[in-house]
């Protein structure tokens, strides 16, 4: 097979264009798939979710990011006790089919209460439990089936395909959103949820054969058990210094996110829902386009050549200067193109490098704290950053420059977190 590999076109061109090795090809190609599928489908919900936001006032909003938090807790700890319990292998198509049907039962909510307020907050915590959940698992499985070497390399690619279903789904909402309406769109994204289902068992094949990688450590799929306390993560989180780094870097992206959100929203207040979903489709296909380009052709050579110290604080870096800009020119214009810069950099080299980190970890680490960091420590700090930003903003009365002068110094402190980390990584790795 590795012969044939060598003599495919294709095969050729990813390894010059993104170092992807010929008996690499087939897995690297399966895992794009599988993440631009579910990407495809969180970005047609996502836009139908933000534009509620806008039907809210900064104080309603916290609460409901408060209420994601509590559920996301409640989700991890449900999951961190079935995981114990149930094979690796049932785990993952399960959480996409359990997340499929209940986007089904939203649609048949919204049909039988159209406009309903409760069933809109709703859907909109409940979406944002899935936003991260669903990514979580895919990622958590992704670390088990490549080697510390192949992240480096293959992560970023990975990422590509991450960016182009989040590319595909915001043009397809934006495209349709007018005919099909807000409502069928939870049809289109339930469909898409499933289809990956049957992916996970190929490349479980794959990684002990084309990949290479027979380490037992990371093979939950053949019946290895991890604790039963559904609360391990947790325990693991307060005990290592390490996964602390990886979520106070976290939180400081969270905020950096949560400001961005709040003042895009304002201006969009006079919109009707349908036009506020298009101009969030709009950002979000603007930022996959510029995330795929970055995540294929650049994100590999960066982690490889700069470092992880560089590669975890180059997107904070620009964010100060982002900011600065905001200060200067504060308009919903530099607001938007901000928001593409930060998303676009954080989904082609953010967080590829923050996955690798994960790399190094054991398989209780891997599997119990890693959905732990990915949900409940990133929904903790959506509901600090949201009263923070709203505490701020009510107390002193801050504006538009204000709050991006308060931003760049943040965005300070997240590009040092992001070099400490990076060093720490490159010393674990050395051992």
């Amino acid at each position: 097979m590795n012969e044939a590999n060598h003599g495919n076109p294709l095969a050729r061109a990813f390894k010059v264009l993104a170092k992807v090795e010929p008996n690499e090809l087939q897995a690297t190609v399966l895992s794009c798939l599988w993440v631009f599928l579910v990407m495809c489908a969180w970005y047609i919900l996502r836009p139908v979710r933000d534009a509620l936001s806008s039907d809210w006032t900064n104080e309603q909003l916290s609460w409901l990011w408060t209420s994601t938090f509590v559920f996301s807790a409640l989700a991890i700890s449900i999951y961190g006790a079935i995981i114990s319990r149930v094979r690796f292998s049932r785990i993952v198509p399960g959480v996409y089919i359990f997340f499929a049907l209940s986007f089904v039962g939203f649609y048949v909510a919204g049909a039988t209460l159209s406009g309903n307020d409760i069933v809109n907050r709703i859907y909109y915590v409940w979406t944002s439990v899935f936003g991260l959940f669903h990514l979580s698992v895919f990622w958590t499985y992704i670390t088990g089936l490549y080697n510390k070497e192949q992240a480096r390399r293959l992560f970023g690619v990975i990422a590509v395909g991450s960016s182009l279903g989040a590319i595909a789904g915001p043009a397809f909402a934006s495209a349709f959103l007018d005919n099909i309406g807000n409502l069928n769109m939870l049809w289109v994204s339930a469909l898409l949820l499933l289809t990956p289902v049957p992916i996970m068992a190929r490349l479980d094949k794959l990684r002990t054969t084309a990949l290479g990688n027979d380490d037992s450590t990371a093979d939950l799929l053949r019946g290895d058990r991890l604790s039963a306390n559904p609360f391990s993560g947790f325990k693991l989180l307060v005990s290592d210094r390490y996964l602390q780094w990886i979520s106070l870097f976290i939180l400081l992206y969270v905020t950096m996110s949560t400001f961005l959100y709040f003042e895009i929203r304002n201006p969009l207040g006079d919109l009707d829902q349908v036009r506020r979903a298009q101009v969030w489709a709009n950002i979000d296909l603007a930022v996959n386009l510029l995330a795929a380009f970055t995540a294929f052709f650049a994100t590999g050579r960066i982690a490889t050549r700069l470092g992880m110290p560089k590669t975890l604080s180059l997107v904070p870096g620009v964010m100060v200067i982002a900011w600065l800009v905001v200060a200067i020119h504060p308009a919903a214009i530099t607001l938007f193109v901000v928001q593409v810069v930060r998303r676009g950099g954080n989904y082609a080299i953010t967080r590829p490098g923050r996955e690798m980190l994960f790399t190094l970890m054991n398989n209780e680490t891997r599997y119990k704290s890693k959905p732990v960091i990915d949900t409940v420590v990133y929904r903790g700090g959506d509901l600090v950053t949201a009263w923070f930003y709203t505490g701020i903003v009510g107390a002193f009365g801050l504006g538009l420059v204000g709050v991006s002068i308060v931003g760049a110094v943040i965005a300070i402190v997240w590009a040092a977190v992001g070099a400490h980390l990076g060093r720490q990584y490159d010393r674990s790795a050395e051992v």
